[in-house]
């Protein structure tokens, strides 16, 4: 039930980006690539020191290999075939598969196309974070609190597009929550996986670590740098430390 309830308050984090914008209109980027710098920190921090040695203990090495590739190459397969986009400013969002999505107003398909991005690509982030706790109460709190902050930007790169079509207040937060809520179900179809034995759990928390090293690499790092360099940096170095120094 904990780890439900830290997965859900991650996942959900995206309806803050959504109250930032309506209440104080876009952040500006040195906040948003600290943001984006601390979430990538803490989550390369708890995939190299903490879920990797921990998936060789359960699994084996090629337990633990085959389960990292295969987090990053689910990452990438969504990449490749779901629309969604990424921040490369506070102002300015570059989409990627426009195609996959049809809708006529084109603001209001942008806003649909990120909405459904990042509904999927939060299923794998709920999964690391039942994997994480799998691994020790400290670890999952950590990824959590690294998804929560990677969100925020999220919900306001689904509310800006959103708003701007003419979706009213009302059916953003439920548009945002619906999107945010696919992470305690990743964290569900997780421990399902996780009861049937310490290999598949290894397995799995290195299947977590490869997910979240892609995201960081992918999105986080570049977004945050095309936003502020010094301030991404910061944010990379303050979350690497946290994390190593409570792990």
């Amino acid at each position: 039930m904990e780890t439900l309830l830290y997965s859900f308050f991650a996942g959900t984090s995206t309806i803050i980006g959504v109250f930032v914008l309506m209440v104080f209109g876009e952040p500006g980027n040195k906040t948003l690539a600290s943001l984006l710098g601390f979430a990538a920190g803490i989550m390369l921090a708890i995939s190299v020191f903490e879920l990797m040695p921990e998936a060789l203990i359960l699994g084996s090495m090629t337990i633990t290999i085959i389960g990292f590739l295969l987090g990053a190459l689910m990452m990438w397969s969504l990449d490749k075939v779901v629309p969604h986009s990424h921040l490369s400013s506070a102002d300015h969002l570059d989409v990627e598969n426009p195609e996959k999505i049809h809708v006529d107003n084109p603001i209001l398909r942008t806003g649909y196309l990120i909405l459904f991005g990042i509904a999927l690509h939060n299923l794998p982030e709920g999964l690391a974070i039942g994997a994480g706790f799998e691994s020790s109460p400290e670890v999952g709190v950590l990824i959590a609190v690294a998804i929560a902050f990677h969100n925020i930007p999220e919900g306001l790169a689904i509310a800006g597009p959103l708003k701007a079509g003419g979706i009213d207040n009302l059916r953003l937060l439920i548009f945002t929550l619906i999107a945010g809520l696919m992470t305690p179900l990743g964290t569900l179809i997780g421990l399902a996986i996780f009861n049937i034995s310490a290999s598949l759990v290894g397995g799995s928390l290195a299947f977590a670590a490869g997910a979240m090293v892609y995201i960081v690499n992918d999105e986080l790092v570049p977004q945050s740098n095309n936003m502020h360099s010094h301030f991404a940096n910061a944010g990379i170095m303050a979350g690497l430390l946290i994390g190593f120094g409570i792990l």
